[in-house]
């Protein structure tokens, strides 16, 4: 990719005749041209960054960036207005709070029972979150129920109406977990598996990119690019924490990364307070400062009984901490004149949690 470039962004109603037209044009310049996909969004990158004046009778671009370097469909200024991504009827980066929570690791159908139901009751909760595949550093670790623990996913999801994010870890799953899950988790060790990341964009489903533990705000940006350069641009970014020299803390949150992410790019910002901390007694004081950096969606692990959960118990909160975690962040979001996300009615799912509790 050369180093300097023009994006013409037009609008989605913009014809395929009148697109061919504008590549005409600067192909005519003797610049090299191509037509990409923010989305429903065409965009036209190009060598020539002397910006043209097309005929009347063209669709004008509704944004004309010069982008230098290797990251062109992430930036704020290609969609100034910012992106929501849709999971099932959850819309996340719509200035609402949205909240996954749920298990780190599926690990029977009883203690799903238990969470979806602690889950499904909270107020700004918009799905649930669970690894039925869970890469570990060790070998020798739980590594989830896998197709099995899918498919308790989707009972949970059929038991309470809320979407289900699952974490996907091989190029030859991807089909399989489309089929059930609603998003894709890319976790940390995998967010420069650049295989992976061009398959799951290919799918079109809303994907939740990890930050790697040992990569910059810069080559995060640069996975987002693999999945929107592959049509997809529901992409939510998501901070959980980066490996530094303090050992306090299982790692480290990169609080300013939310911010500059939100500045830098048009992609809604996720945080996991849970994996980045560790421990449970800092997941509501991390969740807060999350929000209030400007932070889309929290994703956060609860378990009913964290003493013997078979992955990360010692930093899930139990059901009642959970919930009094989501009374202030309910408090915090109205303070910043915001709201929390729903996806249905609370008698509703009031009455649907009675059912399975």
């Amino acid at each position: 990719m050369p180093s300097s470039e023009m994006l013409y962004v037009f609008q989605p109603s913009a014809q395929p005749a009148e697109l061919d037209e504008w590549l005409a044009l600067l192909a005519a310049r003797g610049g090299g041209s191509s037509l990409i996909r923010l989305g429903p969004t065409p965009v036209i990158a190009t060598t020539d960054t002397v910006e043209i004046t097309a005929p009347a009778r063209l669709p004008r671009p509704v944004a004309t960036v010069r982008v230098t370097g290797g990251v062109r469909l992430t930036r704020r200024e290609v969609r100034p207005e910012g992106t929501v991504v849709s999971i099932g009827p959850a819309r996340i980066g719509d200035g609402r709070l949205a909240v996954f929570a749920g298990p780190c690791a599926v690990e029977s159908r009883e203690q799903m029972d238990a969470v979806v139901s602690t889950v499904a009751a909270g107020n700004g909760v918009v799905g649930l979150r669970g690894g039925a595949f869970k890469p570990r550093t060790s070998p020798y670790a739980f590594h989830g129920l896998k197709w099995s623990g899918l498919d308790l996913l989707q009972e949970a999801r059929e038991k309470t109406g809320l979407p289900i994010l699952t974490e996907v870890v091989d190029t030859r799953h991807v089909e399989r977990v489309a089929e059930i899950a609603d998003a894709f988790q890319i976790g940390a060790r995998n967010m420069q598996n650049f295989e992976l990341l061009r398959e799951v964009g290919e799918t079109g489903r809303p994907v939740v990119l990890k930050r790697g533990f040992g990569c910059t705000v810069d080559e995060t940006l640069s996975a987002a690019e693999y999945i929107l350069a592959a049509g997809n641009d529901q992409v939510i970014l998501c901070e959980r924490g980066i490996r530094t020299f303090e050992h306090a803390t299982r790692f480290t949150l990169d609080i300013s990364a939310v911010a500059l992410l939100k500045q830098r790019s048009h992609l809604p910002v996720m945080v996991d307070p849970s994996h980045s901390t560790g421990l449970p007694n800092l997941v509501a004081p991390v969740s807060l400062a999350a929000v209030a950096a400007g932070a889309d969606a929290l994703l956060i692990d609860v378990h009913a009984q964290p003493e013997q959960a078979l992955c990360d118990g010692a930093q899930a909160l139990r059901p009642s901490g959970f919930h009094e975690l989501m009374g202030r962040l309910e408090m915090l979001v109205l303070g910043l004149g915001r709201d929390v996300s729903v996806v249905m009615d609370v008698d509703v799912r009031d009455a649907t949690v009675a059912g399975i509790a």
